[in-house]
């Protein structure tokens, strides 16, 4: 069974940076800009609205809030604006946890309920999005997203 198969997309990666300050990146707007989308609404309280628009022309996520924990865990649903990526609002979940690891931080990244088709396209999406994290977290620039980039 390959990653796009199994039943949820799991990763970890260890970031050079408190979780306080990796806690932010998910819950402040103006941080979260950083390193995902181009336009965010959120209300980081159990029930509150996680509204990214992702590139600015036809990927919105949308979803709410389940557990917001500070500097330990956040759990939000997902899913997609429009019927396009076959992941309807809220119809999946990501969980967040940060632990202390040394002056850093181990994130481990669980997102569950996914259509096996849609999988892949995720894997890839997380993997280049936490990526941009690890980079904004340390105060490095990761450079324009290449993924929320207009096309012309």
């Amino acid at each position: 069974m390959t990653d796009a198969d199994t039943p949820f997309i799991e990763r970890e990666i260890y970031i050079a940076a408190r979780p306080e300050t990796i806690f932010a990146f998910f819950t402040d707007p103006a941080k979260l800009l950083q390193w995902i989308g181009v336009e965010a609404t959120l209300e980081a309280k159990p029930g509150g609205v996680l509204r990214i628009d992702m590139n600015g022309r036809d990927v919105v996520a949308l979803g709410q809030f389940v557990e917001v924990t500070p500097y330990s865990r956040i759990v939000f649903t997902w899913g997609y604006e429009g019927d396009d990526h076959g992941v309807p609002p809220g119809s999946s979940t990501v969980e967040i946890t940060l632990t202390p690891d040394g002056e850093g931080a181990l994130l481990r990244l669980r997102h569950s309920g996914l259509p096996t088709k849609a999988n892949a396209m995720h894997l890839q999406g997380w993997e280049h999005y936490l990526s941009r994290l690890r980079a904004i977290a340390i105060g490095e620039d990761p450079g324009p997203d290449p993924l929320a980039t207009p096309t012309v």
